[in-house]
């Protein structure tokens, strides 16, 4: 169900589209909060290009629900460039932003030409994607990863130990790991994962991850719950939010003197793929399953080798202690 945000703000064809990304193409609300945000930003920014709203308005309160189709028929791909411009130079949207805005309006405009058939064609079709500058994931050492799990203490460590040896272990998303219930955990030593686009995939557990969440289970509260499914509870006795968690991996990381390094709750699924990939020799192929991505390219970010690694290839090629006879 659409927040309500969406039902005041958005007007009828942008809201349509939302109810199909979210009933027919299954995208989750985060997901959809975004595009939403994204199709928000180009129609402030047309109306501001074409002289359509005061200047007096700030841009982040420009209303968009007066967008009617006559607008959105005089829509032109010279207007998603200048869109894109605008990005750049006044909002500084890196690549990875523009990729996603550009994805949001192509996919706008192909459902109403599509799906809805309220355009005879969709004047967005032919919209480049932005080049992305690929960057290697960033991640803790197998000493950080150490570190980080001796510095959990405190009134909740048994909960809090949980959570990082999961991150840790079995790389989930953030969304995942405070989506978990109790009942998804098998006696089988596996955990059901609810990842991106609803789509259900099974992690193994290891010895590290089943004694932490035995321990958890111990002293996880049950009295009182607001959500009783919940595997991970607060201080609130319900389901552990997203900001919470991330506040708590925030925490523990500032106590190894990582605060300010740009580590996060997504870091820590880089380290566990990372750490799976380098010193547990896992395929590729396994690890795409493991952490749930749909294409194998994203997965091979995560085969980033090191400088100890290179050197050791290089040493073990058979002709490398071959020299010219003289």
């Amino acid at each position: 169900m659409l927040s309500k945000n969406y039902k005041d703000g958005a007007p009828p064809l942008v809201r349509d589209y939302l109810i199909h990304l979210r009933v027919i193409k299954a995208k989750s609300e985060k997901t959809i909060e975004e595009y939403y945000i994204d199709i928000r930003t180009f129609f402030r920014f047309l109306k501001t290009h074409r002289g359509l709203v005061s200047s007096d308005i700030p841009f982040d309160e420009i209303p968009i629900d007066d967008v009617n189709l006559d607008l959105i028929r005089s829509v032109t791909l010279s207007d998603a460039y200048d869109f894109m411009l605008y990005l750049t130079d006044e909002r500084g949207n890196n690549s990875s932003t523009r990729l996603r805005k550009t994805s949001a309006l192509r996919g706008f405009f192909n459902y109403l030409c599509v799906k809805k058939q309220v355009l005879d064609e969709n004047p967005l079709k032919d919209l480049e994607t932005p080049q992305q500058v690929k960057q290697k994931p960033k991640f803790l050492t197998l000493d950080q990863s150490i570190q980080l799990l001796n510095a959990v203490e405190g009134k909740h460590k048994e909960r809090d130990y949980c959570i990082l040896t999961l991150f840790l272990n079995c790389g989930l998303r953030l969304s995942e790991l405070v989506g978990l219930n109790v009942t998804d955990i098998s006696p089988d030593n596996y955990i059901r994962v609810l990842g991106k686009g609803n789509k259900e995939r099974i992690v193994y557990l290891n010895d590290a991850c089943i004694n932490a969440i035995n321990d958890y289970l111990k002293v996880r509260p049950v009295d009182g719950l607001k959500d009783r499914k919940a595997l991970f509870i607060s201080n609130q006795a319900k389901r552990m939010s997203p900001v919470t968690v991330q506040k708590l991996v925030y925490k523990y990381l500032e106590r190894i003197g990582l605060d300010s390094q740009g580590y996060s709750c997504h870091k820590l699924r880089h380290t566990a793929a990372t750490l799976m990939y380098q010193h547990g020799n896992v395929d590729v192929l396994v690890l795409q399953d493991i952490l749930g991505h749909a294409n194998l390219g994203t997965t091979q970010i995560y085969t980033h080798l090191n400088t100890k690694q290179k050197e050791d290839a290089a040493k073990s090629n058979p002709l490398a202690n071959i020299k010219k006879d003289s």
